[in-house]
């Protein structure tokens, strides 16, 4: 044991730390999180704007839109070959307005206008045809579906549209034009 002290007494004594170069800051102290008044001004507000962007998107969400239900033919062949000769639209509207409808192609050009300022009643469905051809359609045949309902068919005698997909543009009388969402193809045969 006694060796053992002996040592320990012979051991160099511990190392003190390097002193800090006289050309650096010290360090200062951490102040603890959210004590800046300006960080928590700046945090209040973004949590404040997230917020109302969540209930703006709720409002938006739940409001309904100018043009309601939608409802297109997405394939026809206006060719004696061709099954179905006849695109079918149908859409209901908020507001009884005025409408302008037009078809339009890929580019967005005009294809067809199918009826203009036409009045349509609110939430009753307005239902037409497009023939596959092109210019203004002066002339027009009133049928009616299986179950009565009213369809309008726009006598378009242009000449016919190219195969390809078009959309349907709805002009209302107080609202930005309205696109279909869907596109109506032209199948050749």
């Amino acid at each position: 044991m006694n060796g053992a002290l002996a040592r320990v007494e012979n051991a160099a004594p511990p190392a003190s730390p390097p002193a800090p170069p006289h050309d650096v800051a010290p360090v200062q102290p951490r102040t603890r999180p959210g004590a800046d008044p300006l960080a928590r001004i700046v945090f209040a507000a973004l949590v404040l704007a997230c917020f109302a962007a969540f209930l703006i998107t709720q409002r938006l969400k739940h409001t309904p839109t100018a043009v309601q239900e939608f409802d297109l033919t997405p394939f026809f062949s206006p060719y004696p070959s061709g099954h179905v000769k006849e695109a079918a639209i149908g859409f209901k509207l908020e507001h009884a307005e005025a409408v302008t409808v037009t078809i339009i192609d890929s580019a967005g050009n005009t294809v067809a206008t199918l009826v203009r300022e036409h009045p349509v009643a609110r939430y009753k469905t307005f239902s037409l045809r497009w023939n596959g051809r092109r210019g203004t359609a002066r002339r027009f045949a009133l049928t009616h579906s299986p179950h009565g309902l009213p369809i309008l068919e726009p006598l378009n005698e242009g000449a016919r549209a190219p195969a390809g997909e078009y959309r349907v543009r709805i002009e209302l009388s107080h609202h930005s034009p309205v696109y279909s969402t869907a596109s109506i193809t032209l199948v050749a045969p």
